[in-house]
């Protein structure tokens, strides 16, 4: 069996990013170790199971300007939920910002909401 394990995700700044990951969105800290160059190794995770992201500090000015912008103004994280309206008003409460009202579509419930960087994702409950 193969699968996507993480996913890294560049950020500004470690301890913001867990503490939005982890309070805000309800992720789990999987790790957070320190590396010989000074970085960390971060690793945030939305359950038990399934890939994880790995929040990595942006080094110089090409990966700083890519620090939430990094699909081009896409959709590029799609976080799944077995309780659409229980994660949606958690996520509201913890002021995390929805770009659109939530929308019920043939494939499932849905809504765009931004991390605190600016990345586009779908809180989505799928169908069936």
């Amino acid at each position: 069996m193969r699968r996507i394990a993480l996913v890294t995700l560049v950020v500004d700044d470690y301890d913001e990013a867990i503490r939005f990951y982890t309070e805000a969105l309800g992720f789990r800290l999987v790790e957070d170790a320190p590396r010989p160059d000074g970085s960390r190794w971060v690793v945030v995770q939305p359950g038990d199971e399934g890939t994880g992201l790995v929040l990595a500090r942006a080094k110089g000015d090409d990966q700083r300007a890519r620090v939430g912008d990094q699909t081009g103004g896409r959709v590029g994280f799609f976080l799944h939920t077995d309780d659409f309206a229980r994660d949606h008003a958690r996520m509201l409460a913890a002021g995390v910002t929805f770009l659109e009202e939530p929308r019920h579509e043939p494939y499932g419930s849905v809504a765009v909401f931004q991390d605190l960087y600016g990345n586009r994702w779908d809180l989505l409950q799928p169908a069936g």
